[in-house]
C-alpha cells in the first residue's frame, strides 16, 4: 500500500481572486518548483488539486451555476464555467511539465456525477492508472452533472475529499496540504496583525471555532473558510492529517511535502 498526499492550491494564492482571468504567474511558477523539488527528493506520490480563482467563478456567478438549471441560460453557463475552469488547468499544468512534473489534466466535468452538490461516483481508473505510471494528476474545481438541480460546482475539497475516501487499490491517503494565502484557520480577521493561527481544530473543538471562521474575500460560489473547514473535519474523522497553510510563503509546501508539520493549522480526529 503506497501512501498518497493530496494538495489543493487555493485560488486565491494562484489567482488574483478580485481581477477576473488573471493568474499570479510568479506564484504559479514557484510552486510548481517546490512540488518537483519535493518529489524528486521524496519520491513521493501525489495529487495536485487547484482551485478556479477569478476564471471559473466569475462566469459561475453570473449564471448561478451553482444553483443548478434554472432557465435557458443554464446551458451557456455550463459552457463558460467549464471552459474557464480548463483554461486555469491547463495554464498550472503547463508550469509542472516546465518544473520537469509529467502532469496531467483530470477533468471532474468529464469524469464525475453529484447529487445536491456531493460527488455520487467519478471514474477514478483512469487518475489511478496515472498514478501507477509515476505521473502527477491534477483535476480541479469544476462545474459538474448534477442528478438533483442538474448541474452544480465541485470544489476542489469535495473532489478531494471523494479521492480520499473512494480506497483506490493499492493507495492509502494519510496526509491533505491545502495552500492558501494566510497562515491558516485565524481567530479573527486575516487582515488584523492581531489575529492568531488556531493551531489545531478536532471534530470536537470545530464547533467553538467557526465564529470566527471568516467568508473567503472575493468572489467564490463553492463557499468560503467555513464549507473548507467541515469538508476536511469528514478526512480527519478518517484518520487522514490535514493542513491549512500560507503558500505565499516561499518554501512553505515544499517544506510541507517534505513532511514538516505545524506550519499553518492542522485539522485531525481527537
Amino acid at each position: 500500500m503506497e501512501e498518497l498526499t493530496l494538495v489543493k492550491l487555493g485560488g486565491s494564492v494562484i489567482t488574483e481572486k478580485n481581477k477576473p482571468f488573471t493568474e499570479r504567474q510568479d506564484v504559479v511558477e514557484r510552486l510548481a518548483r517546490e512540488i518537483h523539488e519535493a518529489r524528486q527528493k521524496f519520491n513521493l506520490k501525489l495529487i495536485i488539486g487547484h482551485g478556479g480563482g477569478s476564471y471559473p467563478h466569475v462566469p459561475a456567478a453570473r449564471f448561478h451555476t451553482n444553483e443548478g438549471i434554472i432557465n435557458s441560460d443554464s446551458y451557456e453557463g455550463i459552457a463558460r464555467v467549464q471552459d474557464a475552469a480548463s483554461r486555469l488547468n491547463r495554464s498550472i499544468v503547463q508550469e509542472l511539465i516546465n518544473s520537469g512534473e509529467n502532469a496531467i489534466s483530470i477533468q471532474l466535468s468529464a469524469c464525475a456525477i453529484a447529487e445536491n452538490g456531493r460527488i455520487k461516483d467519478m471514474y477514478l481508473k483512469p487518475l489511478k492508472t496515472f498514478l501507477d505510471y509515476g505521473m502527477l494528476p491534477v483535476p480541479y474545481g469544476d462545474v459538474a452533472i448534477d442528478t438533483k438541480k442538474g448541474c452544480c460546482i465541485l470544489s476542489t475539497e469535495e473532489v478531494l475529499r471523494y479521492i480520499a475516501n473512494s480506497g483506490m487499490e493499492g493507495y492509502k491517503v494519510k496526509r491533505v496540504i491545502i495552500c492558501g494565502r494566510v497562515d491558516g484557520v485565524m481567530d479573527g480577521n486575516p487582515e488584523d496583525p492581531s489575529s492568531k493561527v488556531v493551531p489545531v481544530i478536532t471534530p470536537r473543538n470545530v464547533s467553538k471555532v467557526e465564529d470566527y471562521l471568516a467568508e473567503s474575500s472575493g468572489i467564490d460560489v463553492t463557499g468560503g473558510m467555513v464549507q473548507k473547514v467541515n469538508s476536511m473535519i469528514e478526512l480527519a474523522k478518517e484518520g487522514i492529517t490535514v493542513e491549512i497553510i500560507n503558500a505565499l510563503k516561499p518554501n512553505y509546501l515544499k517544506r510541507a511535502l517534505s513532511g514538516e508539520e505545524g506550519l499553518g493549522t492542522i485539522i485531525r480526529n481527537d
